[in-house]
């Protein structure tokens, strides 16, 4: 880690968004914890990140990821992979995230949904009734936000639950 780079903590050096996209403290009791991911190098410090408040605050940590159905086809209908090999691979990912938080003295589980993924972010956050959701922000840049939109922005602004939305 660089000089530059800035860690949330429990401490409150990190700043998350409470419902609505208002900044908020990070709570000091959590029961339950949301990290949301797509398993990619964008998601790896938020999955960082959410394993050591899981450790911290003694939360039970669970581990989402979302698959898009949208994203597994190119236009005109050829198929990239199927709805079964996509969620193979990412059961796989999300266990070895389960594996390195229980390993660290977490309490872990996982959850793999279908849909949009900031619309299962929000849904998984209520069913789940978390306290915290944590995820990472990939910076796509005002071009990329504006072709594809940015999860973590619909999830801050849309929440009802405290988010954290962690850098790459």
């Amino acid at each position: 880690m660089t000089a530059n780079e800035s860690t949330p903590s429990l401490s409150g050096v990190g700043d998350i968004k409470s419902g609505g996209g208002v900044t908020a403290p990070i709570p000091a009791e959590i029961q339950r914890l949301l990290l949301a991911t797509d398993l990619s190098a964008a998601s790896e410090r938020a999955a960082e990140e959410a394993i050591n408040l899981a450790v911290e605050s003694g939360a039970q940590l669970i581990v989402l990821s979302v698959i898009d159905p949208g994203r597994l086809s190119l236009p005109g209908g050829r198929i990239l992979r199927r709805v079964d090999q996509e969620r193979s691979r990412i059961e796989t990912g999300v266990q070895m995230l389960v594996s390195r938080a229980m390993a660290a003295g977490a309490r872990a589980a996982f959850l793999v949904w279908e849909g949009d993924p900031a619309e299962a972010i929000l849904a998984a956050s209520e069913a789940e009734n978390v306290d915290v959701i944590v995820l990472g922000s990939h910076r796509r840049g005002l071009l990329g936000r504006l072709v594809l939109g940015s999860t973590s922005a619909r999830v801050s602004e849309q929440a009802r639950r405290k988010v954290l939305v962690v850098p790459r």
